[in-house]
């Protein structure tokens, strides 16, 4: 067995675990494999130990990336989970499947008028910055209602969730209540937006967790966990 698939089958096997722990079914938490900077050949190797959605943070590495590795047996779903600029959008609506990094109206439009030249609804989580870290992206809680109000005007674009990245802690507990935050937002935002009424709008989603912490975020909740380092190792 290589080292990627031993990887593998044991965090697959924490997920499990810390779900069952939460009573939640393990087949509703999906693994993001983070893959930025990971060699096509690395990736490969993942692909074919089980790994079904690969994480991207760089438009310009994926565009090679992507088609570089992609196998006629493998059905991959790619996410792109970086900082994204609006004039990235055509590139990240031609070659992402989900976008969990959405910050602001600006950003949605530009993928919507990309999204509506190629007959697609692109789905996106709403990155909200939970701790007002200067250093994140992500709209303020306080101001995510109104901008997912605004963007679920747009035709070509589907609000699935939501995202955040909590400050880093050695102790993954410490992060639980930014976890906690983001759920409790998500929940309140459906009571008040009627999503279920809305074509475009599901909130069903909530990407957060990495490799650090993971276990924390399914028990608060997590739907899409990120996990790169525990995967593929430290990156230089």
């Amino acid at each position: 067995m290589n080292e990627i698939k031993q990887k593998l089958q044991q965090i697959k096997a924490r997920i499990r675990k810390a779900a069952e722990k939460s009573n939640r079914n393990p087949e509703s938490i999906r693994l993001v494999a983070v893959s930025k900077t990971v060699p096509a050949k690395i990736i490969r190797q993942a692909i074919e130990a089980g790994v079904t959605i690969l994480g991207e943070s760089y438009i310009q590495e994926a565009r090679t990336k992507i088609s570089a590795v992609s196998l006629p047996s493998a059905s991959i779903s790619w996410h792109f989970i970086g900082h994204l600029q609006t004039n990235k959008a055509r590139d990240a609506v031609r070659l992402f499947d989900l976008i969990h990094s959405v910050d602001s109206f600006k950003l949605a439009a530009a993928l919507n008028r990309e999204a509506e030249k190629i007959h697609k609804i692109q789905p996106v989580l709403i990155q909200v910055n939970i701790a007002a870290e200067a250093s994140k992206s992500g709209i303020a809680t306080q101001a995510a209602q109104n901008l997912i109000a605004d963007i679920s005007t747009l035709r070509s674009v589907k609000v699935n969730g939501l995202m955040t990245m909590p400050p880093y802690f050695n102790n993954p507990a410490k992060a639980r209540p930014y976890f906690d935050e983001l759920r409790l937002l998500r929940d309140q935002l459906q009571k008040n937006m009627n999503a279920e009424l809305t074509p475009n709008l599901s909130l069903h989603e909530l990407s957060m967790g990495m490799s650090g912490d993971f276990e924390t975020a399914i028990a608060a909740g997590a739907t899409l966990v990120r996990i790169g380092t525990a995967i593929f190792g430290e990156r230089n």
